[in-house]
């Protein structure tokens, strides 16, 4: 396991803390809201960073949303960066850097830390839950847009414990998003009970 691998947890939600609507569609992504005091996004800035990121790993909706999104012309948000996919279902591989996985999350997320230093999830709730129940987050990037939606899929889902954070760093953009960046404290995570026999 390398020294310095981190898993980050990462989602673009609603104010309201929704990541799609019920029907699984994102159309309300597309805000047109303007911060002149947030930074800007500029192009050299957005390729550095995600030439930072060593791999991805999703669930099997964020890749179908990925691949409705390449299918509209907006392409692959992914690179050739090695993309693995949680599913138990066919799905079509969309390229090479796609591996599908329906085994264990720990083991996999073990695995990927032995070779990767910056390993980015990127969806959906239910991944999100699953991960922070078991402790296998180190930090969580959370990208708040200025929009409402009133009801979808919420970015976590149902957890079994608390999970206490610490506010790393806030970022304004100029788009009106707000990015929030918490690591999760480890040395505070209430571990679930034991499975009763």
């Amino acid at each position: 396991m390398k020294p310095d691998a981190k898993v980050t947890l990462h989602m673009v939600a609603s104010l309201d803390g929704f990541i799609a609507r019920r029907d699984g569609s994102v159309d309300w992504m597309a805000t047109a809201d303007e911060y002149p005091a947030g930074a800007t996004l500029d192009p050299e800035f957005v390729e550095a960073f995600l030439a930072s990121i060593d791999c991805y790993v999703m669930g099997s909706r964020t890749y179908e949303i990925a691949l409705g999104f390449e299918a509209n012309g907006a392409g692959w948000a992914y690179g050739d960066t090695p993309t693995f996919v949680l599913t138990t279902r066919e799905l079509p591989r969309a390229r090479d850097s796609v591996t599908f996985f329906a085994g264990d999350l720990a083991e996999l997320l073990n695995g990927l830390r032995a070779e990767h230093e910056n390993i980015w999830v990127a969806g959906g709730g239910q991944v999100a839950a699953e991960l922070l129940r078991r402790g296998l987050v180190d930090e969580i990037s959370y990208a708040i847009l200025p929009v409402l939606i009133g009801d979808g899929i919420p970015f976590f889902g149902r957890l079994d414990a608390d999970a206490p954070l610490h506010l790393a760093d806030v970022k304004a953009w100029s788009s009106g998003m707000v990015e929030l960046r918490y690591q999760v404290r480890r040395d505070l995570l209430q571990q679930p009970p034991p499975a009763r026999s």
